[in-house]
């Protein structure tokens, strides 16, 4: 992953390809910040690559496209203590399972936190960003570490915790472009026991697990819950000269039965594909089409009824012969034992204390 500066830099970590939970297009917020004096908090989560201007300059200094806190002092003027830091939290567009961060330093410079440090929580109901700030039990899945500036720095995660917010520490202030929270949902069961719902949503716990292509953007966009608002905001392969074709496979929430599919090519003009297949692949690896191969329009939100009752895992949509998808819909309903096989996860072993603990915020 490249920072998006003029550093030549390169993250390497394979949790980088999982899906960003906190980024601000799946509905994550930065809820709460000790100082941002220089440039706002919700620059952090921002779903485009940073970027820098030598001309903007605002009556505070250089106008960053990121977080920046003050330079901290002590009494008299002396420089901070070791233990000194500035931080800023961010609520999950998806609680989940973290599997890697990024901190990202691009274009901060002079200007970038010497070390960090990344915590992690899980939440029920809404609380306000003060209790949020006040809560205790914060578990540290990236102990202080150091970083280089203008430098994706990542940094994998081991916990297998479900959490809602994460809390990242600058040692002892500086500036932090994005924070990316990579790893895989794990929504609330109680919403997927609600009815029929999007099977392949990354706020439901589906996710890309291989494609063909990434050359111009991620295959994740396709999961992402809500209308793009423009090209940029779907998925778009390289132009094939080899022959074949391109393809993207989805792991979804659970085993299901499919009802509905969408294939939106909203915003691909004269770079849409000429034709898709859907097809499904059981627990056991073997396959059902779901949708024959079917010629597509350019900008068009297309909805095929599913008559297909066996049960799938995934889908693998094939793309003929490339170009570009804005969002990919499965509707379906969980099987019953993919609903008894979620309940079994350990990270939802706390959901009925949640739900105490939620209707006890209720009352306070």
């Amino acid at each position: 992953m490249s920072t998006g500066s003029d550093s030549d830099s390169v993250v390497p970590a394979e949790f980088t390809l999982l899906p960003d939970l906190a980024v601000r297009s799946l509905g994550g917020a930065v809820v709460w910040a000790d100082d941002e004096s220089f440039a706002e908090k919700e620059n952090l989560i921002r779903p485009e690559a940073p970027t820098f201007s030598t001309e903007t300059f605002g009556h505070k200094g250089k106008v960053y496209d990121g977080w920046e806190t003050r330079r901290r002092r002590r009494p008299g003027g002396a420089a901070p203590a070791a233990d000194d830091c500035d931080a800023a939290i961010v609520r999950l567009g998806a609680p989940g399972v973290i599997r890697g961060v990024v901190v990202d330093t691009a274009w901060f410079k002079g200007n970038y936190p010497p070390e960090v440090s990344v915590e992690a929580i899980a939440l029920a109901g809404y609380p306000t960003a003060d209790r949020v700030a006040a809560a205790t039990g914060w578990t540290t899945i990236v102990g202080r570490a150091k970083v280089d500036g203008d430098t994706a720095n990542a940094f994998p995660a081991d916990s297998e915790q479900r959490f809602t917010h994460v809390r990242l520490r600058m040692f002892p202030d500086g500036g932090v472009a994005r924070l990316r929270v990579h790893g895989e949902a794990k929504p609330d069961l109680r919403w997927l026991d609600s009815g029929p719902f999007d099977l392949a949503g990354l706020e439901n716990g589906g996710r890309v697990v291989d494609c063909s292509d990434r050359f111009y953007s991620s295959p994740q966009n396709l999961l992402l819950p809500d209308r793009p608002r423009i090209m940029g905001e779907g998925w778009e392969t390289a132009r094939r000269r080899g022959g074949g074709n391109d393809w993207v496979r989805v792991r979804l929430a659970g085993e299901g039965v499919l009802t509905m599919v969408e294939i939106d090519t909203s915003y691909f003009l004269f770079n849409s594909p000429g034709a898709a297949r859907l097809t499904g692949i059981r627990a056991d690896g073997g396959e059902v089409e779901l949708l024959a191969r079917t010629e597509l329009l350019p900008d068009t939100r297309h909805r095929f009824p599913v008559e297909v009752t066996e049960p799938v895992t995934e889908v693998r949509l094939d793309v003929y012969p490339d170009g570009g998808f804005a969002r990919l819909r499965v509707f379906g309903t969980l099987t019953d034992a993919a609903r008894d096989a979620l309940r079994a996860e350990p990270v939802f072993g706390a959901l009925a204390d949640e739900a105490l603990d939620q209707l006890r915020d209720g009352h306070e």
